[in-house]
């Protein structure tokens, strides 16, 4: 059976546009792997060689009418023939047909021989007689959805740097183990949530923080005018004596009696300042506010007329703290019944001889403390400026990174949550200001690089 052909308009055609597309070729980076989509956005962006694309095109239409004009005469003439004619024209070349031919031309061209590229297991399939003799250097991938951020300069088919999170090992990336944060800061208690509330509830030793309490103005114990703002402080002055721990706050309790027929209430105000330095650096609870739990009273069977009063933070409003601000004001409600308001007390504005007096018996805080080792964070430090590998690195930034998440995570609630990390770094890191500000800036940056790594802003809380 005759096979006719007519390759040679299609040649022509191809042939006036084919510097276009070498010198296209010539243009596309050879120092990693292009797919297809790679190949596509340079073939986009280059106009030259879009406007002969479109020419080519146009050119192929035409040559395909003449074509089938010669076709239409051919099966005109063959009627009377025996055997009918077999005619076989070129295909139409679609843009997924140039996109691989680019690939095949970058990477299966050896040795004079062209083979086909095959991206899904990034292979050359070469003409048959010639075995593999056309296989060329296939580079590394990289970019996203792969672990390389750039190919070895001596061999380009193996990865020569990774992604941030990730480390080098025999030319290949591989994730970042993140370092284990128990060795720095344990986080955990070793209590499920509904004990801890039992506890609490019960005022259990347990879970008591022995700290040390420091007033000007009252003494445990002792009555005292409650006209002025008294103010009186617990604190565990960790750096001096405990360094290398780290505390929870989950409650607080005082116990606090007036005298007889006394019309004083007391107005407690709770500072917390997290990890030490000056009470500026402390945040204000906020009791009854936006879901914050409340004080809770419960009388006492004794002659005067004495009270519990327990702030339950629990394990849902827990945070660190490393001294604890009391500011106690007093208030008494009017007898006026237009007036359905409590009124705050100061010296000035009544007569306070008849209001009475009161006496705070105890003053307790609730939670525990937590291993920190703070040598152990500084060297984390250290290898953000002095990698010994680059996977030494990856994963000092990664476990610095998820002890500022979990440490923040511990926020009280506010508009913007504070940047409790920064508090640690300053206070028990003995960092200067300038440093804690260098490390905040180089773990942003690092974790800027990483998929869905955006965070709120912080408040500063620690200068």
């Amino acid at each position: 059976m005759p096979f006719l052909t007519q390759p040679s308009l299609f040649i022509r055609a191809w042939d006036r546009h084919r510097n276009e597309f070498k010198t296209f070729l010539k243009k596309l980076p050879t120092d990693h792997f292009l797919n297809t989509t790679a190949i596509l956005k340079f073939w986009s962006l280059d106009t030259a060689l879009q406007r002969r694309h479109a020419q080519l095109e146009t050119s192929t239409k035409l040559i395909f009418g003449k074509a089938n004009k010669i076709v239409r005469k051919l099966f005109t003439l063959s009627k009377r023939c025996p055997k009918q004619p077999k005619i076989s024209l070129p295909r139409e070349r679609t843009l997924g047909f140039w996109l691989n031919r680019v690939q095949s031309l970058l990477y299966c061209n050896e040795h004079g021989v062209l083979g086909s590229f095959s991206e899904e297991v990034h292979y050359c399939l070469c003409p048959t007689e010639q075995g593999s003799s056309c296989q060329g250097t296939v580079p590394c991938q990289v970019g996203e959805g792969t672990l390389c951020s750039m190919c070895a300069t001596d061999n380009v088919t193996r990865c020569g740097t990774c992604m941030p999170g990730s480390f080098l090992q025999l030319g290949s990336c591989r994730p970042a183990v993140a370092i284990s944060l128990d060795h720095y800061v344990n986080f955990d208690l070793d209590m499920v949530d509904a004990e801890v509330h039992h506890l609490l509830q019960r005022l259990d030793g347990r879970l008591e923080v022995r700290a040390i309490y420091i007033s000007n103005d009252v003494r445990l114990g002792s009555w005292f005018n409650p006209a002025w703002r008294k103010r009186m402080l617990l604190t565990l002055k960790s750096n001096k004596n405990k360094s290398n721990l780290v505390h929870m706050l989950m409650g607080i309790s005082f116990q606090i009696c007036t005298t007889q027929n006394s019309t004083l209430e007391p107005v407690p105000a709770i500072y917390v300042n997290p990890f030490g330095g000056s009470h500026s650096e402390s945040w204000f609870m906020p009791v009854k506010q936006n879901d914050f739990p409340d004080w809770q009273r419960t009388k006492l069977d004794s002659p005067l007329p004495c009270y519990n009063w327990t702030l339950v933070m629990g394990t849902k409003w827990k945070s660190f703290f490393e001294t604890v601000h009391i500011y106690l004001r007093s208030r008494i409600l009017t007898d006026d019944p237009g007036v359905n308001e409590t009124l705050f007390y100061e010296p000035l504005e009544m007569d306070s001889a008849n209001l009475g007096y009161m006496k705070i018996n105890s003053l307790r805080v609730f939670g525990y403390s937590m291993h920190f080792d703070a040598d152990g964070v500084k060297e984390l430090i250290s290898q953000l400026d002095y990698p010994y590998t680059q996977g030494t690195q990856d994963s000092a930034f990664l476990a610095l990174m998820e002890i500022r998440d979990r440490v923040n995570r511990l926020t009280p609630p506010a508009e913007r949550p504070l940047d409790l990390f920064s508090c640690l770094l300053r206070h028990r890191l003995k960092l200067s200001a300038s440093e804690v500000a260098r490390v905040r800036d180089m773990l942003h940056s690092f974790s800027a690089r990483l998929p869905g790594s955006s965070k709120p802003e912080l408040a500063q809380l620690c200068s």
